[in-house]
């Protein structure tokens, strides 16, 4: 793998992360510890260094396991944890942004990782209730006191994000330095508003789910349809949408002689570098084959197919403003002419 500056930090990351959510079988799937192994193992070998979890994975079992795995070489990766999900049911301050939650949710983060630091704690959600102020304060002081390095913000809306980030810039606190969407084929409504800040703003994007639980995989297009039109399958309703998008990414990878899984991971990679795809797998053969999609390059031709698939309506304002009328009156008739600053964002 190669390696990138995360957003507008120095941290170095490459350009593959591993997900840990599968590791421990609290929840009635995925990976027993020595599955674990292997495939964290396999991961350091294509030179993976982002290990990605949280406090809640399995019950707190996914940051034993990865504590484990780190033993003896934790300086050489980068690990991200996350807090604002309950750990405890009928303790309201056993979850959400909140200082106190904070607090609690990154000492009993470092102990199940048995580190004395993390490289990049996430808000794992935005709670919609909690200052923005407040977070931002606590976030500043964690990392103040040395027990995290870098911060970030999953699952949150682009209005939180940037007024965080303002925040931040004024009273001298701690920026973020990514922020964490889930972005697939079939999940691009983060290109309206989340991906243009994160361009705008210099943070870097870890995407979680580029496969959409498998969908894109393709083992579930073949399934029966209802008179809802959706598409029932094994565990798992599709929309027409989500199999149009799965059945063209399936045509491509053979096409290229390649799996719908390698196509769909090399599609973000696509995207750019900001973008740092969070592998998620329960097997090894699994790792191993979303591993193989850093070998696979799509042709223009693929990724216009693939874009006309999965294209979704950018809405208001975006559409208003790109219309050829608006713009005029905008520009004074000069849009064809202007050269827009390097960092311009439509």
């Amino acid at each position: 793998m190669r390696y990138r500056l995360l957003g507008n930090s120095g941290l170095r990351v490459s350009e593959l992360a591993l997900g840990t959510m599968t590791f421990g079988e609290d929840w009635g799937w995925g990976a027993g510890e020595d599955a674990c192994r292997e495939m964290f193992e396999r991961y350091v070998e294509a030179g993976g260094n982002v290990v990605d979890t949280a406090n809640n994975y399995t019950n707190g079992t996914s940051e034993r396991i990865v504590g484990d795995l780190l033993d003896g070489r934790r300086d050489e990766f980068v690990v991200a944890t996350k807090y604002s999900l309950s750990t405890r049911d009928g303790d309201p301050n056993a979850s959400g942004n909140g200082r106190k939650n904070l607090f609690q949710s990154v000492d009993a983060s470092l102990e199940r990782l048995d580190t004395d630091y993390l490289d990049l704690l996430w808000v794992h959600a935005w709670d919609g209730v909690t200052p923005v102020e407040e977070t931002m304060r606590a976030l500043d002081d964690v990392v103040s006191s040395g027990r995290v390095h870098y911060v970030g913000f999953s699952d949150a809306p682009a209005w939180v994000v940037a007024r965080a980030q303002t925040l931040a810039a004024e009273r001298g606190w701690t920026p973020f330095s990514a922020i964490q969407v889930k972005y697939a084929l079939t999940e691009r409504t983060v290109e309206r508003e989340l991906l243009p800040m994160a361009r705008a703003l210099d943070l870097g994007v870890l995407v979680w789910s580029p496969l959409d639980g498998g969908v894109l995989t393709g083992k579930y297009v073949d399934g029966q349809r209802e008179g809802d039109g959706r598409v029932t399958t094994t565990g798992r309703d599709l929309t027409e949408y989500q199999e149009r998008v799965a059945r063209e990414v399936v045509d491509v990878a053979a096409d290229l002689d390649v799996t719908p899984a390698q196509v769909a991971i090399a599609w973000v990679r696509a995207q750019g570098d900001r973008y740092v795809p969070i592998l998620g797998a329960r097997t090894l053969d699994q790792l191993d084959d979303n591993l193989a999609a850093l070998d696979v390059s799509l042709t223009d031709d693929h990724l216009a197919r693939l874009d006309e698939a999965s294209a979704v309506e950018m809405g208001f304002p975006h559409d208003f403003l790109a219309r050829p009328a608006i713009r005029n009156i905008l520009f004074g008739g000069t849009y064809d002419q202007l050269d827009a600053p390097n960092d311009y964002v439509e």
